[in-house]
């Protein structure tokens, strides 16, 4: 299959052990659930390099498999410039995450720029919070919102794929 035919997603937080692989994880399984997995690569990264090579926290880790997503195979990296030639999108969890990957991403890049949230239905806050210092409660609420928006990426992305064919 022609390389332009797929898309590539990167989500990004700040130590890629929380809130980026399970989005990664949670989002790979619907890909995989609408048979869309061959046409939408994603991969997560962080903004700072604290847990390069680590997998994520294992509190995502069980949070994410009592909703059946697996995020055991996942590894921390940290975000690299290639990154904006490389995927189609970049989604932040929160502002801080969008700020510091302002200054690495190529000006002609920015567009591929924008919070996770954004794709989230009727979201009036698009921060997803970093739970690495809170509960069991904050991972849950966490992966909440990223179901929402990624339920709201896949009906963009379905119909990206559809103008693409």
């Amino acid at each position: 299959m022609p390389d332009e035919k797929i898309i590539k997603v990167l989500f990004v937080c700040t130590g890629n052990i929380c809130r980026s692989p399970s989005a990664e994880g949670l989002f790979l399984h619907k890909l995989v659930q609408v048979g869309l997995s061959d046409r939408v690569k994603v991969d997560s990264a962080g903004t700072h390099d604290y847990h390069v090579g680590d997998a994520p926290d294992p509190r995502a880790q069980q949070a994410a498999n009592r909703r059946g997503y697996d995020l055991s195979k996942l590894r921390g990296r940290q975000v690299i410039r290639r990154d904006f030639l490389e995927f189609d999108y970049v989604l932040a969890m929160d502002q801080h995450n969008l700020k510091a990957l302002a200054p690495i991403c190529p000006k002609e890049q920015a567009h591929k720029l924008k919070l996770f949230m954004e794709f989230a239905p009727g979201a009036e806050d698009l921060e997803i919070p970093d739970p690495y210092q809170g509960s069991e409660e904050d991972f849950n609420a966490v992966l909440d919102r990223l179901e929402a928006a990624a339920d709201g990426l896949l009906t963009h992305l379905r119909q990206e794929l559809e103008t693409r064919d």
